[in-house]
């Protein structure tokens, strides 16, 4: 049994991404829709990521002090203020306040990501791997909610597009506030507060490490970018809002379902051939977005892209956790969630660039080189630790 935190965080995680899913079912729209030039349709995503990019080191610095419990609490907070002022924004229909709005809201997310390492923290020793997985199979009631939660708020309130979206943000994030205010997750250990972590450089002497945070920066990176494009590129071609958020449901499913046995797979198969199959589902994704622009080559590569994404994401969690001691923790979660989500803000920021610049099929191209670097890195930066442990 993994115990009644892990199974906690999972709910809190699934509220979570629910939110997480309604922004990126309408952000892109919105700020396409109040942003001065097409170029900038993509900066309320950008600067979500730049929030939640921001934060990750020092919520992580922050629990090793005051507990992840409250750190979540006022991460949720922070996310109820940042969706009050989406609501606001929209409703005087103004670029610069929907832009901070989803600054805030980065900033909540990004405090949320630590969900899976609290889950490592407060699971049975030997079971992080089912309990990192459980913690994304959240994902799978978020991937019903969000999108329909879009479309059903769409007009929610009259002559306003898409600000009941925010009005549904708010009720999930003071709920899960409420949750997580209710779940016995374990404080730091002595050794966590007191112990002298090693130097960045030290630490990033371990292969492992290197691979792990490689695969999760460019997994993430290349899964942010295509998704964010995907509602502008599905817009050009005539498709309307429903049939985006249909896509963008199924991608989230991909993303989801899998966690469901991808620790069963880690365990079995291993970490990094795990992590190498997620990237060939990304490059399947990728190609597949070459060969045309109807419904279904969007549906099913954007599912191949979020079963490409969970790959790589869970199984560079996995291995990043065994690269650590307690007195490292912090350092290294909060260092590794800076690069993936530093990359993840730029891939948001180029993509309504590079979509309006380059169309839909090069945007894809572009992102097939990144992969081949992530799987060739893998393979060399394990293939080195072998020979490390064997020497040892």
């Amino acid at each position: 049994m993994l115990g009644i935190s892990v199974w906690g965080l999972a709910l809190g995680q699934a509220l979570l991404i629910t939110g997480n899913i309604l922004l990126v079912s309408v952000t892109a729209l919105i700020g396409h829709k109040l942003s001065p030039n097409l170029g900038l349709a993509t900066l309320p995503i950008a600067l979500q990521f730049l929030g939640l990019m921001g934060v990750t080191l020092p919520a992580a610095l922050l629990m090793r002090h005051l507990g992840r419990k409250r750190v979540f609490l006022i991460g949720n907070l922070i996310g109820v203020a940042g969706a009050f002022l989406a609501y606001y924004s929209l409703s005087i229909n103004h670029f610069a306040l929907f832009s901070s709005s989803t600054f805030l809201l980065g900033v909540a997310i990004g405090v949320g990501q630590q969900y899976r390492f609290a889950a490592i923290d407060n699971c049975p020793e030997g079971k992080a791997p089912q309990a990192i997985s459980l913690i994304m199979a959240g994902g799978i009631l978020a991937a019903f909610l969000g999108p329909n939660l879009a479309v059903w708020a769409e007009f929610l309130v009259p002559d306003t597009q898409y600000i009941g979206a925010f009005a549904a943000l708010i009720i999930l994030y003071i709920s899960t506030t409420i949750l997580v205010a209710l779940l016995p997750l374990k404080k730091p250990t002595l050794e966590e507060q007191s112990g002298t972590p090693r130097s960045y450089i030290e630490l990033l002497s371990q292969p492992d490490l290197i691979a792990a945070v490689v695969a999760g920066v460019i997994g993430y990176g290349v899964m942010v970018l295509v998704m964010t494009a995907t509602p502008l590129a599905m817009q050009g071609c005539g498709f309307d809002f429903g049939s985006t958020a249909s896509v963008i449901q199924w991608h989230v499913l991909g993303m989801f379902v899998p966690s469901l046995f991808t620790g069963k797979l880690i365990a079995r198969f291993g970490t990094t051939r795990v992590i190498q199959a997620g990237c060939l589902f990304l490059l399947a994704a990728l190609i597949l977005n070459q060969f045309g622009i109807t419904y279904w080559h969007f549906f099913f590569a954007l599912v191949m892209l979020g079963v490409g994404w969970n790959f790589t994401f869970i199984g560079a969690t996995n291995l990043l956790s065994k690269t650590y001691q307690p007195s490292d923790k912090a350092k290294v979660q909060g260092l590794n969630d800076f690069l993936v989500f530093a990359f993840a803000a730029i891939a948001s920021m180029l993509a309504g660039y590079w979509q309006s610049a380059l169309g839909w099929e090069m945007l894809n191209m572009l992102m097939i080189p990144a992969v081949i670097i992530a799987m060739a890195c893998v393979f060399f930066s394990t293939n080195k630790s072998k020979q490390q442990n064997a020497l040892a």
